[in-house]
Parts: C-alpha cells; sequence; structure tokens
C-alpha cells in the first residue's frame, strides 16, 4: 500500500474504527491497542481495495476480529483485571445514558450489530456483510436485542 493511500484511509477512518473497538473491548485502552493492531494490518495490506467502502468494511471487520482475538485469549480468561475502567460517552439525558449501560450489557453478538446499525448507520445489508452473517440473522439480532430492551426499560421504548 502506498504510504498517501494509507494516510487518507487512516485520516478517515480512524475516529470510526476507535469507536467499534471502543464498543468490543469496553475500555480506551484496549481500543487503542486495537486501533493500533488494525492500521497496522492495513499498512502491510497487500490488498487493492475497489472503493472506500470496500476499505472501510474491512477495516471494520479487522477491528471486529481483533477485538474477538482479545476477548478470547488465554491470558484475558485468567486474569481478572480489576483497575479496568470502562470509559462512557457523556449523554445529555439519564435516559440515553441508561439506555447506552444496557446495550453495552448485551452479549456480543446483539451489541455488535445494535452498534453498526444504530450508531454507526449501516444498513441490514452492510452489517451482514461487514459480520459475514446473513441479513436474515442481522434482522433476528436486532429484533431480539430490541426485544431484550423492551424487557429492560419495562416497555418504555
Amino acid at each position: 500500500m502506498e504510504i498517501q493511500e494509507y494516510k487518507r484511509l487512516t485520516s478517515l477512518y480512524i475516529d470510526m474504527v476507535y469507536r467499534v473497538a471502543l464498543n468490543g473491548c469496553k475500555n480506551k485502552y484496549d481500543a487503542d491497542d486495537i486501533v493500533q493492531e488494525t492500521f497496522l494490518k492495513l499498512l502491510r495490506c497487500r490488498k487493492q481495495f475497489e472503493s472506500d467502502e470496500h476499505a472501510r468494511n474491512w477495516l471494520i471487520r479487522v477491528a471486529i476480529n481483533e477485538c474477538n482475538s482479545m476477548w478470547n485469549s488465554s491470558w484475558r480468561k485468567k486474569v481478572i483485571l480489576t483497575d479496568e475502567q470502562e470509559d462512557k460517552p457523556v449523554f445529555s439525558t439519564p435516559e440515553q445514558s441508561e439506555l447506552y449501560e444496557l446495550v453495552m450489557q448485551m452479549s456480543p453478538k446483539y451489541r455488535q450489530v445494535i452498534y453498526l446499525y444504530y450508531f454507526e448507520g449501516f444498513s441490514a445489508r452492510e452489517v451482514a456483510s461487514i459480520l459475514k452473517i446473513s441479513e436474515t440473522a442481522v434482522q433476528t439480532r436486532l429484533q431480539r436485542a430490541r426485544n431484550k430492551l423492551k424487557e429492560q426499560l419495562g416497555g418504555m421504548i
């Protein structure tokens, strides 16, 4: 990959990759590591991207894979981190903050779909492509996640 193209893609997508990583690992320190690994892989990548959308989807997929690898590492499974501080965005209302907390407590398969669909604005088809699952699976996960949120919020949404 040429340096100019790498710099362009980095400046274009670094914030989005960071948000995906923060969503996946729940703290800024691990998210920083995920972003670094993702962009190192981009730099080493010999692949020619068809478009910016193709590069964006590739970066999201790599970031999600890196998050999954982090959670599945034997070190993570054996160590309990006591001073790990979860970073939370600031919301204008307590209801938004509560909703965010509930989404972050969901299992990763629901949290990823909710995040990509609602927060990043991807369509169900795009989410399916990024996560390498069927569009029907995305819609099913979205519906189940919505139902869980409704149940937890007492039918307020």
